[in-house]
């Protein structure tokens, strides 16, 4: 089984966490179902810096299951976006990142997420990409990281970093088919009822 890790902070945007959520669970959910007596694929768990309750953007409330200081060991991480400001500014979370990152499968991010990993020093010479509205925003901080427009995700390996909101949900079953087959993904798009763009 698989542990992935998703980070919350408040101000997050919803879908861009609630939908790796959503595809990972249903992945592991549909596994279940065609695959009975094995074990799961997935758990997913949901990390933040306290354990105080997360204030998502519209005012939807998240109890986190852990903290950056108190959590299992993850194999895949993924970083959504939202308003970020404030976790820029924070060290330890930016130590974090870049002492869990290496020691996963791979890690990703979503929308605004992106400016987390390129913070730590993780999307340095790398193709990224963003939600469109701030992909000027990406090359201006971060002029060492190659930005991609006009893609749904970019998988450099290690690290995949998608566009905003719903392309996130792209991106996670990309991420289905990296960590397990392409007929996951594709019957996990299909429970889903979601239109998958299968090339970034």
């Amino acid at each position: 089984m698989l542990r992935i890790g998703i980070y919350i902070f408040d101000q997050v945007e919803v879908l861009d966490f609630a939908g790796p959520f959503e595809v990972f669970t249903t992945a592991t959910r549909v596994f279940l179902k065609h695959a009975k007596g094995t074990n799961a694929p997935f758990e997913v768990v949901t990390i933040a810096r306290t354990k105080a309750a997360i204030r998502a953007r519209a005012g939807l409330v998240i109890a986190p299951d852990f903290t950056i200081d108190n959590h299992p060991k993850l194999d895949a991480l993924l970083i959504p976006g939202g308003v970020v400001d404030e976790e820029l500014k924070s060290q330890a979370l930016c130590e974090w990142i870049q002492t869990v990152v290496p020691t996963t499968k791979l890690s990703a991010s979503v929308c605004t997420g992106a400016f987390l990993l390129a913070r730590a020093g993780l999307l340095e010479g790398k193709k990224a990409t963003t939600h469109w509205e701030d992909i000027d925003d990406l090359k201006a901080m971060f002029p060492n990281t190659n930005v991609v427009e006009n893609v749904r995700w970019v998988d450099e390996g290690h690290i995949v970093t998608s566009a905003g909101i719903s392309a996130g949900i792209d991106m996670s079953l990309h991420l289905v088919r990296r960590l397990v087959d392409n007929d996951l993904a594709e019957k996990t798009a299909r429970q889903l009822e979601f239109d998958w763009t299968q090339n970034g």
